[in-house]
């Protein structure tokens, strides 16, 4: 997928992050758009709202596109690389094609996805990385426990 196409996915995903913010949540946003572009479903990080810490941006995004007969073609756009629960899910259903805002906050489970052969493009995108840096700087408890390492 070119930077540009790329690119233009991400304005979903970015304002599921700052609404997840404004709630309270951790800044990460996703979207999952089919092969033509449409967008089936999106969502933000709700661990904190809904007590739930299962509750990822890519589940969100994936439980809201619904029931799908394949995966196959569609693109994950996450504002921060996957963590592996959500990696996971990317592999488990077959998205073909993972958009990254961000990787440099944290990596997650980007390499394995790629050594999956799923297709990985990350943007560096600043307003991503300032919204994560912001975040784990003011909470670096709450992002501990998100990660894992709480």
């Amino acid at each position: 997928m070119e930077l540009a196409a790329a690119r233009a996915l991400l304005p979903v995903a970015l304002q599921e992050a700052r609404a997840g913010l404004a709630e309270g949540g951790i800044p990460i946003g996703a979207a999952l758009y089919a092969a033509d572009g449409r967008l089936l479903g999106r969502g933000r990080n709700r661990r904190v709202q809904d007590d739930d810490p299962s509750m990822h941006a890519e589940t969100a995004a994936f439980r809201a596109a619904g029931r799908q007969r394949s995966y196959g073609g569609t693109t994950m756009v996450t504002t921060l690389s996957p963590c592996w629960h959500c990696s996971g899910l990317v592999r488990q259903f077959g998205i073909p094609r993972v958009v990254i805002g961000e990787a440099t906050t944290f990596e997650g489970g980007r390499e394995w996805l790629a050594g999956a052969g799923v297709e990985i493009v990350v943007l560096d995108d600043e307003e991503c990385r300032s919204l994560m840096r912001g975040f784990v700087l003011g909470n670096p408890g709450l992002w501990g426990e998100d990660i894992g390492e709480g």
